[in-house]
């Protein structure tokens, strides 16, 4: 049987950065940043008090309702539809609405409809509807919750949403593995595809866990940046020497992925190629990652073998890089150890320093920020990297994108409880 090959013809983004994939991409490649202060709800008691939130119209989270491309909630679900889905399931939408506009593929036939399948993963879910549940029920009792709390809350209704918005009845599923969460769920609907189990899957992740408990839990871990509560833009600041921990962020990252021969056949423009899916566990610890690095660095091993790829041939590193004073050197040595001579050629950034990191989101939306960058010729920068704490010879592109052809891209998303999954994207063809 002829390998079957996938691709990815639709991409979506809601990020910090703003609504859609060409907003969110000429944000991140001028350098701006998303991160900002916490304004709607009281952090007087928190050690962290800021967030990348999803510039909106309506205000939510901050400042940010007159900035060009802001997010309008009513252009993706009527009011009253909002009540019943948490933040989460409607960033999925939007980013879901998106990339299928983008890939043009909106079929009626039966048989299409049954080969479309839909897998969107959230790490936390509607920790927010969850936070607001249990308020209700300690203050006014169980009577007053809504019917829809269940539905708000549950981490695969992002994708049960999608499917029954456009009568997709292929493999529908989700992924929940920490911060691995968007990273895997490409990885595994581009399994799909190739076992022939689906032509066409809608995959990626979706976080909006910026609430009190959310804070709350992170900061109680001491997970979280608390250096630059009166300068959130200099929060998130992978491989820096005063970097404290990793910022939240929220939004959602989804894209279109197709059998190649069923792409060409309906004529659709292809983005790039997912060639390689690796994923591994640390056996170490519930937050740490293993100190040599050997989860992260047999993630990425397996995805290059199965992209039958050698570090030559990679041109770009889109980092885990969540800005936490363990984790980003343990990747950076990883990473050295898998390119060894050809670590001098490489680029490698982690954008969450301009967005945050977006949790069960972050995979999906740093693989499309990937197929970007082979699509255009150009990584994205590392923000504030300004006194890096150790001496490599990969470019990490501090402060300013790198123009330079990205023939192939790696992906790295590791998560709580070391999980681990890595992706190859490469150009087509």
């Amino acid at each position: 049987m002829t390998e079957r090959r996938v691709v990815i013809t639709g991409l979506g983004l809601v990020t910090p950065l703003g609504n859609g994939v060409e907003t969110s991409w000429a944000a991140l490649l001028a350098g701006q940043s998303g991160v900002g202060p916490i304004e709607n709800f009281d952090t007087s008691d928190l050690s962290c008090k800021v967030a990348g939130y999803v510039p909106r119209v309506d205000g939510r989270g901050g400042g940010h309702a007159d900035m060009v491309g802001a997010f309008d909630p009513d252009a993706v679900m009527s009011k009253r539809d909002r009540k019943r889905v948490d933040e989460f399931i409607l960033y999925g939408i939007a980013a879901a609405d998106e990339a299928i506009k983008a890939a043009g593929w909106t079929p009626k036939d039966e048989e299409a409809l049954e080969r479309t399948g839909v897998l969107i993963g959230s790490g936390i879910g509607g920790l927010q509807t969850v936070y607001e549940a249990s308020l209700t029920i300690h203050e006014k009792g169980a009577r007053r919750l809504s019917p829809f709390v269940v539905p708000s809350m549950l981490i695969n209704l992002a994708s049960g949403q999608v499917s029954m918005r456009y009568g997709f009845k292929g493999p529908n599923h989700a992924v929940v593995t920490a911060c691995s969460t968007g990273a895997h769920a490409i990885g595994d609907a581009a399994e799909f595809i190739r076992r022939d189990d689906a032509d066409v899957m809608i995959a990626g992740g979706a976080e909006a866990a910026i609430c009190r408990l959310g804070i709350g839990c992170f900061a109680a871990s001491r997970a979280l940046s608390t250096a630059n509560n009166d300068a959130p833009e200099k929060a998130s600041r992978p491989w820096d020497a005063d970097r404290d921990g990793f910022v939240m962020g929220e939004g959602a990252g989804v894209m279109v992925l197709e059998e190649l021969e069923h792409a060409l056949a309906r004529g659709a423009n292809i983005i790039a190629e997912v060639k390689g899916y690796g994923l591994s566990g640390d056996a170490y610890h519930i937050t740490a990652p293993a100190p040599d690095g050997n989860g992260g660095y047999r993630s990425m091993k397996m995805a290059m073998k199965h992209a039958g790829l050698d570090p030559k041939d990679i041109d770009y590193v889109n980092a885990h890089g969540t800005s936490t004073p363990l984790g980003d050197e343990i990747e950076l040595k990883a990473v050295e150890r898998m390119f060894g001579d050809q670590a001098e050629n490489l680029v490698m950034s982690s954008t969450k320093s301009s967005i945050g990191h977006l949790l069960g989101a972050a995979g999906a939306v740093e693989a499309a920020f990937c197929a970007l960058a082979i699509r255009d010729g150009v990584c994205p920068p590392t923000l504030n990297l300004d006194n890096p704490s150790v001496d490599t010879k990969i470019n990490l592109a501090p402060h300013k994108a790198v123009k330079k052809p990205v023939r192939a891209a790696l992906s790295n998303s590791f998560g709580f409880g070391g999980t681990n999954a890595s992706l190859v994207l490469t150009a087509y063809p």
